[in-house]
């Protein structure tokens, strides 16, 4: 069941505004910070969906070709939210990911709910299989995130309009 969340868009005029060539600068140096930090993961697993695309930047950058991806429900409409993130279908397998170093990619920590949700998992020998260690990495946290990633480009307190999700979704021409 969705409840409303305090996160109401707010006007044109007061978001943070992420543009294709924006994305790949922010995603080279959310890379730079991994690589600075002298730890290299093994693995990027991507927070579908608004995660996909950064996980794939980041990895590109850091020469990582091994990815996963995991599918979690939390937002089910602007401002609207279930009372707790769900994994949904189809599951990761994570039978490799076993004693890995892993790096989990989200495009934000809003209320930092998903994100906590994926890492307690892979925590917790999520499918009896412990990672070796996990990480994350978002470009933008908001103030009030249950938990801080440890890799953040950007720190914002205003909604923020992603390239990949700036337009409504394309319908049949016919």
């Amino acid at each position: 069941m969705s409840q409303p969340f305090d996160d109401v868009p707010p006007p044109e005029t007061d978001r943070e505004v992420l543009s294709w060539e924006l994305f790949g600068d922010a995603s080279r140096a959310l890379a730079q910070q991994i690589v600075d930090s002298g730890w290299a993961p093994d693995v990027v697993v991507a927070i579908a969906r608004g995660g996909l695309i950064p996980a794939g930047a980041v990895a590109y950058a850091l020469g990582v070709k091994a990815m996963a991806s995991t599918n979690v429900e939390f937002y089910t409409g602007i401002a609207e939210v279930l009372t707790e993130p769900v994994f949904l279908p189809p599951l990761m397998d994570v039978n490799s990911l076993a004693g890995k170093k892993v790096l989990v990619v989200d495009d934000v920590t809003d209320s930092g709910r998903t994100l906590q949700k994926v890492l307690q998992e892979l925590r917790d020998e999520f499918g009896n299989h412990a990672v070796g260690e996990a990480r994350s990495a978002v470009l933008y946290h908001k103030p009030w995130a249950v938990l801080e990633p440890e890799y953040v480009w950007r720190n914002t307190a205003r909604w923020i309009t992603f390239p990949w999700s700036a337009l409504p979704p394309v319908l049949p021409t016919n």
